[in-house]
């Protein structure tokens, strides 16, 4: 029998997971942090900038938080996915674009940009990822989910390569030096992003409601449907269960993802050992991603995910403790065979869980608390960093959000994936 992930709708959607995900790589893991501690913010304290940071992210997060459930269920109502997807994925591509413009000294400008792109990333993810129940059947869910974080990882993992190479080999390329590589490295992650999202638009074909209005009557339609729904949530105690969990243990997971590389630069390793430990995240998630969707088929999807938290309450504990950049290294390959995983597999279980009459609405709720959860662990490491000057201290308390979350996770009845 034939794969669902070769079919030609599955993989024009994956390969959007190709395209953005090299900002999520080469921008907010890898050189946005290290560019903005030492270029953009040259001559503040370590612990002032990690607060910048923190800030930067949160009010990304905040702005995208209020939008999504409303932009989810006008979406769903005038079946225009697609069309909020490319709105905020040209805005994504522009203002990442537009780093590379930003002089030295200028945090500022730097950090609006930045906050925009994250913006455009976020506000895209929550169509992208709604788009899933559009392309797959329900028992292809946690197979076709990893299938895209895994293409993620490669597609992000191949340009951060390049641009990590360009940034040590500068005169390979005919660069003068490592700050114009990195300047190219933000316009290279614009084209990159842009050119592999065609294929989902040319290809996807989004299911629309019959009957449906235009302009105004759409919103009205969305804003309506997304009042029914509010009044209605407290009906769906699984939903709620889940959503409890994944706002905890989400958080954790997005904190080390956009907090890993400043951290390790607080504590004094070489920004080149935290890159190549990135790189080393990458090239593991590809396979570890896929391994998690045949793992959630023998075990259920949510042991799967009980797996992947285990290891990073371990990875909490022992970045708390660590002292060696070897260490570093060792815990980029941890969370690189589950952090796909752990992503995917949830995406898969809210998709089974959800009114697929609803899916963008309902992946609203879901990015909504994705990215709350994202303001919380960046702004409370960063606030713990400045108070005590000691980012140690801040990084072990990620463990307890994933714990939380998954004991709310415990209390979730998986649905059949028939």
């Amino acid at each position: 029998m034939k794969s669902p992930l070769f079919a030609r709708p599955v993989l024009a959607w994956a390969f959007y997971d190709w395209a953005n995900s090299a900002f999520a790589t080469t921008v907010m893991a890898g050189f946005f942090p290290i560019f903005f501690k030492t270029y953009w913010s040259a001559g503040a304290s370590v612990s002032l900038s990690t607060f910048y940071l923190g800030i930067v992210n949160s009010a990304a997060g905040i702005f995208v938080a209020l939008l999504a459930p409303l932009l989810g269920s006008i979406a769903d109502e005038g079946g225009a996915k697609k069309r909020f997807l490319l709105f905020f994925a040209v805005v994504g591509v522009a203002m990442t674009a537009s780093l590379g413009l930003v002089d030295k000294g200028n945090w500022a400008a730097a950090a609006l940009l930045y906050m925009f792109a994250i913006v455009g990333f976020s506000g895209g993810n929550i169509f992208y990822d709604s788009l899933l129940v559009t392309v797959a059947d329900r028992k292809d869910f946690d197979l076709v989910s990893t299938f895209g974080y895994s293409m993620g990882y490669l597609g992000g993992g191949i340009l951060f390569a390049l641009n990590v190479l360009m940034t040590l080999k500068p005169a390979l390329f005919g660069i003068s030096g490592p700050i114009e590589a990195v300047r190219l490295s933000f316009f290279s992650v614009a084209v990159w992003w842009a050119l592999f999202s065609f294929p989902l638009f040319l290809i996807v074909k989004e299911r629309r409601k019959t009957g449906q209005g235009a302009g105004v009557q759409v919103i009205r339609s969305g804003l309506k449907s997304l009042i029914a729904t509010l009044r209605e949530i407290r009906g769906y105690r699984t939903i709620l269960l889940f959503l409890a969990g994944y706002w905890l243990y989400i958080d954790g997971v997005d904190t080390i993802v956009l907090m890993a590389v400043d951290y390790g630069l607080s504590i004094g390793f070489d920004s080149s050992h935290l890159i190549v430990a990135l790189l080393i995240t990458q090239f593991v998630g590809f396979p570890a991603a896929i391994m998690f969707g045949k793992i959630a088929q023998a075990v259920g999807t949510k042991n799967g995910i009980f797996i992947g938290l285990s290891v990073y309450v371990a990875v909490a504990v022992w970045a708390y403790l660590m002292k060696h950049p070897y260490e570093f290294y060792a815990l980029s390959v941890s969370i690189g065979l589950v952090q796909g995983g752990v992503q995917a597999l949830s995406r898969s279980l809210y998709a089974r869980l959800v009114p697929q009459e609803k899916a963008a609405e309902f992946f609203g709720f879901y990015n909504m608390l994705g990215k709350f959860a994202a303001v919380l662990g960046p702004l409370i490491m960063g606030v713990v960093s400045r108070m005590t000057g000691n980012p140690r201290l801040s990084i072990v308390s990620v463990a307890a959000l994933f714990v939380s979350g998954a004991i709310c996770l415990y209390f979730v009845k998986e649905p059949q994936r028939s």
